[in-house]
């Protein structure tokens, strides 16, 4: 029987966490949501929130969870 007011906490991995490039066109670090459940190997295209310029996403996610991102122009 559980006990009130006892709430049970689950062990879950977060499934999103921050990363940052520097935009090639305007030189600005821009931090973005990678979403570590999408896979160790990721690209996507995303205007700079800055400048606007087409940008291609490469994510890693290394075997610590960590992600790193870098961003080449479109």
């Amino acid at each position: 029987m559980k006990k009130p007011g006892k709430k049970r906490r689950s062990a879950r991995v977060a499934a999103y966490q921050e990363a940052a490039y520097v935009c090639d066109s305007c030189g600005e670090e821009i931090v973005v949501p990678v979403d570590v459940s999408a896979g160790k190997h990721q690209a996507y295209v995303e205007d700079c929130p800055v400048c606007c310029h087409p940008m291609t996403l490469r994510v890693e996610i290394g075997d610590d969870g960590e992600a790193d991102v870098r961003g080449e122009h479109e």
